[in-house]
């Protein structure tokens, strides 16, 4: 991904969630030596390539055991997607509370994407995590719900420095960025370093100026504008 913003979630009858919460002490370990052992073997091979059976054999416990909390591979992968997005929603949280201005919220902004690129091309797993989303179609709804959380956090700031424009309005431009955001990370990541860089610093740019004709206009600038020509 946490104080700030919550992991995005599906319903709780899903077939990809944790199968059984831990309340114990003992139990809630095995759930983190699960993840762990499940981590690196992503990282060795991949989650398309990772097995059930590998995993329980990894953490020292029985394929059956393993089932009590974790029906498939699927809901292994969605629980590592969530912590991860717990740890962006926090980072994006964090950055926004400081903002005090439209100047400032394009620099947070900018600075978030940023890190988020950083945090990709560090984490191979996370990487390898957010792939097998796309493949998945209950996680693919994980993934909507990440942008439209992401979404809202940029909304309810860029809302204060735009009052004139319709809030509904700013809600869907703010959850468009963040969903064209992680189509342009997935590119980014995919391609070599030089062009990823490229295309994350154009991504930014094109972003930043709907905020910078949004202030130009007093706040119902660029959004306005997109909004008419649908």
């Amino acid at each position: 991904m946490i104080p700030g913003a919550s992991p995005a979630t599906l319903p709780a009858d899903d077939e990809t969630t944790l199968r059984r919460t831990p309340s114990q002490k003992r139990s809630r370990e095995r759930v983190e030596q699960i993840l762990a052992c499940a981590t690196a073997l992503i990282q060795e091979k991949g989650s398309d390539a990772m097995r059930m059976s590998e995993v329980a054999e990894k953490a020292g416990i029985s394929i059956g055991s393993l089932y009590q909390y974790f029906p498939d591979k699927a809901a292994i992968v969605r629980t590592l997607a969530e912590r991860y997005n717990a740890v962006c929603n926090e980072c994006i949280a964090a950055e926004l509370a400081k903002v005090t201005s439209m100047a400032e919220l394009r620099d947070a902004f900018s600075l978030l994407f940023d890190i988020y690129y950083d945090m990709f091309l560090a984490e191979p797993v996370m990487r390898d995590i957010w792939s097998a989303m796309q493949a998945d179609k209950a996680l693919r709804e994980v993934d909507l719900l990440q942008s439209r959380t992401g979404g809202k956090l940029l909304a309810d700031v860029w809302a204060r420095f735009a009052p004139e424009t319709p809030r509904e309005m700013i809600d869907s431009a703010a959850f468009l960025i963040m969903h064209l955001g992680d189509c342009t990370m997935r590119l980014a990541v995919s391609v070599d370093r030089p062009e990823g860089d490229r295309i994350v610093e154009a991504y930014k740019q094109m972003m930043l100026r709907d905020f910078v004709a949004d202030e130009a206009a007093g706040g119902a600038g660029s959004i306005d504008n997109a909004m008419t020509r649908s």
